[in-house]
């Protein structure tokens, strides 16, 4: 799930994320599911999403889940620098960590966060 830089600026966050909640998730067994909200602006852009709107975003997915205990990652730029504060937010389950994964001390600052 993610929205542009275009969408977002045009504060159609919630409406990208609530279409694309209805048209691939609703109508599946979300037992065993597991979300990524993974801003498209923030991908490999060295942009990340602030913390306290990630959860916001997030918990507005959770809101529209038939199992608000579905688990719900962010990605888009996670690294070392961003990870406590992103994971001391309520609504975030985890980190998608793509480009930080391939330096291993990055990662292993991002497995390791406090």
């Amino acid at each position: 799930m993610g929205e542009t830089k275009q969408q977002r600026d045009a504060g159609e966050t919630q409406s990208v994320i609530t279409t694309q909640i209805e048209k691939g998730v609703v109508d599946i067994d979300q037992d065993n599911l597991v979300i990524a909200y993974e801003p498209i602006w923030a991908i490999g852009t060295g942009d990340t999403c602030e913390a306290d709107e990630a959860n916001r975003v997030i918990g507005g997915i959770r809101k529209l889940l038939k199992n608000p205990d579905v688990t719900i990652q962010y990605g888009g730029s996670v690294k070392p620098s961003n990870v406590d504060e992103l994971m001391a937010q309520p609504e975030i389950d985890g980190a998608l960590v793509g480009g930080a994964s391939l330096e291993p001390d990055s990662f292993a600052r991002i497995v390791n966060f406090q």
